[in-house]
């Protein structure tokens, strides 16, 4: 995956500009920086969702896999329902392997509108093994997560990278993974910043 001099904005408001980075496959990348700084804009900018200011972003979005805040669940349907489903949209084979990897085993009849805060977040992280797509693009993946839940986590996209597989997080924890860190306090758009500097992907005071 790769950003070529990107510029994102959120309601029309300029927030990051001037991002150009490459992540090879087998690769992860961890975006960093203040609440409200742009990590969301800039994911949901690389997963297709809304367009750059200026810059592209390669590949398209039907090679990525988007994990964000929400879940995505149906709260009516049961773990194993809720994972069926997104299996079939995917073309996946058998929920069992991320049943096991996320230790909703023993939640499978449950309704996802009756689990916990953690448990729904481990049931959304489970939908991800089931995609197939080759890049993850993951927003503070760990929320509502205990320790355990977050070396699952860990180990997942460990496994997805040794599969060539590609990652993308934004997160404010360690998660014990090798990556490369984005730091995007140098991006940011500050006040005052002159708009046709912005569009030609500069983030100058």
């Amino acid at each position: 995956m790769a950003a070529r001099d990107l510029a994102v904005a959120r309601g029309g408001v300029p927030l990051l500009a001037g991002l150009s980075f490459d992540v090879a496959p087998g690769s992860a990348l961890v975006l960093t920086g203040r609440n409200g700084i742009g990590k969301t804009t800039l994911l949901r900018t690389l997963a297709g969702l809304q367009p750059p200011l200026v810059g592209e972003v390669t590949p398209g979005g039907d090679r990525i896999a988007y994990g964000a805040h929400a879940d995505g669940m149906k709260g009516t349907l049961t773990v194993a329902e809720n994972l069926a489903f997104w299996a079939k949209m995917h073309g996946a084979g058998d929920i069992a392997a991320a049943l096991e990897a996320f230790q909703l085993s023993a939640l499978r009849d449950r309704a996802a509108q009756h689990l916990s805060a953690g448990q729904r977040r481990r049931l959304g992280l489970a939908r991800m093994l089931l995609t197939g797509r080759p890049i993850w693009l993951l927003d503070e993946p760990t929320v509502s997560l205990d320790r355990d839940s977050v070396l699952r986590f860990a180990d997942a996209v460990r496994a997805h990278l040794g599969g060539g597989g590609i990652a993308v997080l934004a997160s404010h924890v360690d998660l014990g993974i090798e990556a490369q860190v984005l730091e995007l306090e140098a991006f940011r758009v500050r006040p005052g910043t002159v708009q046709g500097d912005v569009f030609a992907g500069e983030a100058v005071e």
